[in-house]
């Protein structure tokens, strides 16, 4: 099986490098260049495309590579919103994603995250560098004893909760399905009652038609005061002109994001000589208690590994014929 490797980077070369010994029959093409419709055509002659996140996989995109005789699409990631998965089904392509890798990753991100926003490290550190010791605007809060709301509890939501049971924290949740592992020590209210208890939101859920834009202004007034938000999932689960304007009203103690709606351009790229005139993303990091990173929450040695074998064996899978619970 040969496939085409969109959007490489060196880490992705090294990982999947790695483990292709194991894997005698496959063969990997590297290729710079992210899946979208132009650069679809370049998987010709190729059995199956590894995509990821941030690749525009919609109709034009399955045409062509449908048009290549490409009959496997590979994700190497959890989330597929950006896939037109019933159109794919349609032309007869097969889409396997990496449902779990290394949950603890994004779940460590997460609180990563919480704490630099809530006690201002970034604002912190640049001060110290230039030998200002001052510690005015740097005040944050204890996180033991507070409450911390979990928003979506699978595999990385459920790691979350551990993580802040571990601080001290008193830890409810919100979830269409009740994960029963965590029910000893997490606490399942309504998603009025997690917005209304909580000092720490944390978004850990997928991104749907009926999740699509939950935090919004209507949802923001709901919060306490001082609430420090936090998402690693998905950009659009937070619609961000409402966010700005929460974050002007004082809303919120500290807000942050490795996801956000506008990061589709920015994920993994090196926009620094660029000057973003519209971008949502300038505004929300001219905030001091605002940290944003680049979606890095997966970006450990760990996860990297496991989503290299998993892609591989998904592949190994469907050279085969084999079922799998990594289909979607």
């Amino acid at each position: 099986m040969k496939i085409l490797f969109y959007d490489t980077k060196s880490y992705d070369r090294e990982s999947f490098d790695a483990c292709l010994a194991d894997f005698p029959t496959i063969e990997i093409e590297y290729t710079p260049h992210d899946l979208e419709p132009r650069s679809a055509s370049l998987a010709e002659g190729c059995d199956a495309v590894c995509g990821f996140v941030s690749s525009d996989i919609g109709e034009r995109t399955l045409d062509r590579l449908h048009a290549c005789g490409v009959k496997l699409l590979l994700l190497r990631c959890a989330g597929y919103n950006n896939v037109d998965t019933t159109y794919a089904k349609q032309l007869g392509i097969r889409v396997m994603r990496v449902p779990g890798y290394s949950p603890e990753a994004v779940a460590e991100h997460a609180m990563a995250l919480a704490l630099s926003c809530n006690r201002r490290i970034c604002k912190a550190y640049n001060r110290v560098r230039e030998n200002d010791f001052s510690l005015a605007g740097l005040m944050g809060v204890n996180f033991y004893q507070k409450t911390a709301g979990i928003i979506g509890t699978g595999k990385i939501g459920a790691a979350m909760c551990r993580i802040c049971s571990g601080f001290g924290m008193k830890v409810i949740a919100h979830d269409v399905y009740q994960n029963d592992s965590l029910k000893e020590f997490v606490e399942y209210v309504t998603l009025e009652e997690l917005l209304a208890r909580s000092d720490l939101i944390s978004l850990h859920c997928p991104l749907m038609d009926s999740t699509r834009h939950m935090i919004r202004l209507e949802t923001i007034r709901r919060m306490k005061d001082g609430v420090i938000l936090v998402n690693t999932s998905r950009g659009a689960l937070v619609k961000t002109d409402d966010l700005i304007e929460g974050i002007r009203m004082h809303k919120f103690g500290g807000v942050g994001l490795d996801v956000y709606e506008e990061e589709t351009n920015n994920v993994f790229e090196d926009r620094s000589d660029e000057i973003l005139e519209h971008s949502v993303t300038a505004r929300l990091l001219s905030f001091p208690h605002v940290v944003i990173t680049s979606h890095q929450g997966f970006f450990t040695r760990e996860a990297l590994q496991a989503i290299a074998r998993t892609t591989l064996e998904n592949a190994m899978d469907a050279l085969e014929g084999k079922s799998s619970e990594n289909d979607v």
